[in-house]
Parts: C-alpha cells; sequence; structure tokens
C-alpha cells in the first residue's frame, strides 16, 4: 500500500457543534405602521403651512394664489316702501368685544382648537311710534290754549353694527384648523361673530337708560314745538309699556 492511500480522509460522520440559538429578545420588531402614517401626515401639514406663508411674502403679481375682487353683483332692486310715523329721540353707540373660543373634546388645544377676539361696534337708535297713538292720545281745550298728549313708551332699534369699523383683533387656531383653512373658508364663523356683537350690544342699551333719554327728549320736543304754536300749557305724559 502507498503512503497516498494509508492517508486517512475526515469521515462525515462526524459530530458537528450545535449553532447557537438566537435568543427571543434578539428578534427584530416590525415598525408600526401607524407611526410612519402620522409622521407624514405631520409632514404634509407642516410643508403647506411653510408654503401658505412664504406666498404671503411675495408681491401681489408673482404670487400664483393671489386673489383677485371682481364685483359682479347686479343693481339693488326697491322691495317696498313703507311711512314712517316716528321720532328718532336718541342713539347710543357701542363697542363690545367677543371672545368666542371653540374646543375639540378630546384634541389638546394645539392640534385642534380656536379661538378669535372680535371687536364689534354698533349704534342703537331709540324712537316713539306716534303711529300708535290711542283715540284721545291728544286732548286740546276750547280756547286752543291747554294741549294734554298721551305717548307710548320708547322703543329701541335693532343693533345697526357697522361693519367698517368692526374687525377680527386676533385668531389662534390649532394646527389641524390651519390646515382646513387654508383649503376651505367657513363664513359661518364671521355670521356667528356677527350675531354675537350685535346681541351683546343690544342687551347693553336695553340697560344704558337709552329709552329713558328717549321719552325725555321726546317731551322736550313736543312742548316746545306746541308752545312755539301758541299753546300756553303742554302735558306730554308717557303710558305705561303695553298700553
Amino acid at each position: 500500500m502507498s503512503p497516498c492511500m494509508a492517508r486517512s480522509e475526515p469521515s462525515n460522520d462526524a459530530p458537528r457543534t450545535p449553532a447557537p440559538e438566537r435568543p427571543l429578545d434578539a428578534r427584530p420588531v416590525p415598525r408600526p405602521r401607524m407611526r410612519g402614517a402620522l409622521l407624514l401626515i405631520v409632514a404634509t401639514i407642516a410643508l403647506v403651512l411653510v408654503v401658505q406663508q412664504t406666498l404671503r411674502l411675495f408681491p401681489h403679481w408673482l404670487n400664483p394664489f393671489a386673489e383677485e375682487t371682481k364685483d359682479r353683483s347686479g343693481p339693488a332692486l326697491l322691495q317696498s316702501i313703507r311711512d314712517l310715523h316716528r321720532y328718532e329721540a336718541a342713539s347710543g353707540n357701542f363697542q363690545v368685544v367677543v371672545d368666542l373660543e371653540k374646543d375639540a373634546k378630546f384634541l389638546p388645544d394645539p392640534l385642534r382648537g380656536k379661538r378669535t377676539l372680535f371687536v364689534g361696534n354698533g349704534s342703537v337708535d331709540a324712537y316713539v311710534d306716534f303711529s300708535k297713538l290711542a283715540s284721545g292720545g291728544v286732548k286740546v281745550n276750547s280756547d286752543r290754549t291747554t294741549a294734554t298728549l298721551s305717548l307710548p313708551p320708547a322703543q329701541l332699534e335693532p343693533t345697526n353694527l357697522d361693519s367698517k369699523r368692526s374687525y377680527v383683533f386676533s385668531t389662534e387656531r390649532g394646527l389641524f384648523n390651519r390646515f382646513g383653512d387654508f383649503f376651505s373658508g367657513n363664513p359661518n364663523d364671521q355670521q356667528q361673530l356677527y350675531v354675537l356683537a350685535s346681541q351683546k350690544i343690544q342687551a347693553a342699551a336695553g340697560e344704558s337708560g337709552l329709552r329713558q333719554r328717549a321719552d325725555a327728549n321726546t317731551k322736550l320736543m313736543l312742548e316746545n314745538m306746541l308752545k312755539a304754536l301758541g299753546f300756553k300749557t303742554v302735558t306730554v305724559q308717557q303710558r305705561p309699556a303695553g298700553q
């Protein structure tokens, strides 16, 4: 036998050392999909806000999203005419600051919430309606030297809110509110501010003594007018409300 044939070859049946098992804690944890979706949404909102603020810095003629106002309204049509039998006796000017806040139930204000400060300026007129003079509301003696008038109490006109002097002072909006306002406006928000301001001014006018001032001014006006017509004694009485 040759020396080459005396060399022994390693046997395939030799025992192998088993590979160490991977511990359970070392297994790769799959990345949650919700985290990636949330980051994508936040990044999109941030990008939209940055673009919105950047476009506002551009000149009007360079901004591709700039608005151009065109008045295409038709002429005003006369609906009706009515005679007024009243005396505008007093007018009050009022200012109110409306603090309107809207919050989400389960979201913090920086994400979902809106707070608006609105300055409303308006006026309320007080008048006496002469058309409601009852029969016998004016009594004159035989020699036309004494006159007695019975007038209804003064009333308040609805609030006349001045749109030119009423404005939004400040607005704080959450992230989602800014994103939604970029794509669509909500005119109901402005309407609600005007309605609230008008209601608060109307309530303030009712407690301001404006009607009492109108009653006194009306009485003085009638006394001076009738005395200029030759009456020596003029008596003006205000009836209680509802009569």
